[in-house]
């Protein structure tokens, strides 16, 4: 099960770099944003909007965690898009954290023998009779689909143009109907996920938006195609510039 506890995961030495980063980028003394840190907490520190750059070009932020690199970046990613909801942040960040390791993306839980390449396959899962795999199966689907949609857009336009694919669209439905059923399960609300899973169902759009910019800026940043310049442009003029069907 994926919690929303990226930023439970920092440790000290994640908080010193920050530190050091920021205190570099904005050209003041360490203990300047130290007695910030102390005095504000945190996440006053990783929501300095001079943090991203300097994990991406200082040379020290290669001693970065992967749980600090992947919490700032989407945190930042989201707040740019208007998401500025800390606990999406971080549960946005836990799936990225997650779905990285090996098949992780395709399974419904770390040690389930089934793997899905679908999202029509996990939606059949949906109803199980097996409450905490029905659970798992709704969390997925939500989970998969801002994987795939939100790190990945350009295949699934180069998919849809060249092939017939589904488009973005139906990966936000799939994406938004998995987070809303997932939210109102009771699991969700015995894990405490119920109000983060609701939101994740609620904004889809605007987090797969945040999540095609890290995809553009950090995973794939060479590539340039017609497809992906209609995407960005869809996407700042959503109701101007629509898909053909």
């Amino acid at each position: 099960m994926i919690l929303a506890n990226t930023r439970a995961r920092l440790q000290r030495a994640d908080a010193q770099l920050a530190v050091r980063l920021v205190a570099r980028a904005r050209g003041v003394p360490a203990e300047q944003v130290a007695h910030r840190l102390a005095d504000e907490g945190l996440d006053a520190v990783l929501d300095d909007p001079v943090l991203p750059p300097a994990l991406r070009r200082e040379p020290d932020a290669a001693a970065a965690s992967l749980p600090l690199f992947s919490y700032v970046m989407v945190r930042h990613a989201l707040r740019d898009t208007g998401a500025d909801d800390r606990p999406l942040a971080d549960y946005v960040a836990s799936i990225l954290l997650h779905f990285g390791l090996r098949q992780r993306a395709r399974q419904l839980g770390a040690h389930d023998d089934a793997t899905y390449d679908t999202l029509a396959a996990i939606a059949d899962e949906l109803d199980a009779a097996d409450a905490p795999r029905a659970f798992l199966a709704r969390a997925h689907l939500g989970n998969y689909a801002l994987w795939l949609s939100g790190l990945f857009p350009d295949h699934i336009e180069q998919r849809r143009w060249r092939r017939g694919g589904p488009d973005l669209r139906y990966f936000e439905s799939m994406g938004q109907r998995g987070f809303r059923l997932a939210a109102d399960h009771r699991l969700a609300h015995e894990h405490g996920l119920g109000p983060v899973l609701a939101t994740a169902a609620e904004q889809f759009g605007v987090v797969r938006v945040a999540l095609n910019q890290v995809s553009d800026r950090l995973l794939f940043p060479h590539v340039h195609t017609p497809e992906r310049l209609m995407r960005q442009v869809r996407d700042l003029f959503p109701r101007d510039v629509r898909p053909e069907s």
